[in-house]
């Protein structure tokens, strides 16, 4: 889900590596000889090189290993760049598995060193015919109902929140549109992996200006955040909530008739739980305003309606990795009630320590939400 910005490759210290713990033990699996198992991913800084680039229809898996230097990413791309999977945060010498689900078609496989720019790039042809997933299995079925359910709620929310935002950027009142700034992102936050699965939309709203590519112009609500907050002005942002609400709108008016695979579910309650890690516990996320536990907050939410989405399918897998999310689950949001003040959060100044703490409680729900994607995959 992701934007591949490169503020996800400063992760503080303190902080965990959620690609660490899902990719360290794991041995990486042969390919099976009539080319359906699993496609052998060497990624480096300058080579993205798969086993093989010819796949048939269906689930697939990527395992991707790291060669090189920098932290990577990879996606697995349709046509216009829209992500149909990805895996980021795969560390050094680390590996990590991305299971997919590929209809017929043409598609790119996408390594990118350093998360960022547009990535070392190939061809992947799927071919041959496979029912769905959520064509096969009921609860699968009802678990892609439900969560688009989720997503299109949220995103009515979204367009509603933001545009009380941009009215008050627009009045100059200052005051007004800090008080709307994280509760418009809130509903930002819980939908983010289908927002950044259409092509450059995340980067324009969300993107920090450490993220900006060369001659292209910042723009989005961290770009209004910095005027609210450094100049306590709206000064000059009037062009800036104009295009924010209209790329919003965009997203909202996609996201109504995207139709997501299970997997895509599962694989994005990971992709915001390594947001969190990677952006909220660190405080890079909102770093003029600090309401970093908002979005935080948010993406927790966001990943446990994805797993709620898929818990009927879960619970007649693996019954015992259903309650061990129930309690992670319950520990993240235990934590996050001590910052709490009133409707809101404190605002996110935290220690060293305890970011290292929220960030050991997060990577404690990491590690079973990681297992969601195999168990979906394996009936």
């Amino acid at each position: 889900m992701s934007s591949s910005l490169p503020r996800r490759a400063a992760v503080l210290g303190v902080v965990l590596s959620i690609g660490a713990l899902t990719a360290c033990a794991k041995d990486e699996p042969a390919a099976n000889d009539d080319g359906t198992g699993p496609i052998s991913v060497k990624a480096s800084d300058s080579g993205c090189d798969l086993s093989r680039r010819d796949v048939k229809a269906g689930t697939s898996t990527f395992s991707v290993s790291n060669s090189g230097s920098k932290i990577t990413e990879f996606y697995v791309y349709a046509e216009g760049d829209r992500v149909m999977g990805e895996v980021e945060n795969i560390g050094p010498g680390l590996k990590r598995d991305l299971i997919v689900e590929l209809p017929t078609g043409k598609y790119q496989a996408v390594c990118k060193p350093g998360m960022v720019g547009d990535g070392i790039r190939g061809d992947l042809t799927v071919t041959g015919a496979a029912a769905a997933q959520a064509d096969t299995d009921t609860e699968l079925l009802q678990a892609t109902t439900s969560y688009q359910r989720y997503v299109n709620s949220q995103a009515i929310a979204l367009e509603q929140k933001t545009a009380e935002f941009v009215a008050a950027v627009k009045a100059g009142d200052v005051a007004k549109a800090k008080a709307l700034f994280p509760v418009s992102r809130t509903y930002w936050e819980r939908i983010e992996p289908v927002a950044e699965s259409f092509g450059d939309l995340d980067p324009k709203i969300d993107a920090r200006v450490n993220d900006v590519e060369p001659g292209t112009e910042w723009t989005g609500y961290h770009r209004i955040e910095q005027a609210l907050w450094v100049s306590n002005s709206t000064k000059g942002m009037e062009k800036y909530a104009d295009q924010l609400l209209a790329d919003v709108k965009t997203v909202v008016a996609k996201a109504k008739v995207v139709k997501l695979t299970p997997l895509q579910l599962a694989n994005g309650a990971k992709e915001l739980l390594d947001e969190v890690a990677t952006g909220k516990v660190t405080g890079e996320e909102d770093r003029y305003s600090h309401t970093d536990l908002w979005d935080f907050q948010a993406n927790v939410e966001g990943s446990q309606a994805a797993v709620q989405a898929l818990r009927p399918a879960l619970q007649s897998r693996d019954a015992a990795l259903v309650t061990q999310l129930d309690t992670n689950f319950k520990a993240v949001f235990a934590a996050l009630a001590k910052y709490r003040d009133g409707e809101g959060f404190k605002p996110y100044t935290a220690s060293e320590a305890e970011k290292k703490a929220l960030g050991a409680v997060v990577d404690g729900l990491a590690e079973p939400v990681s297992q969601v994607a195999g168990v979906i995959a394996h009936k």
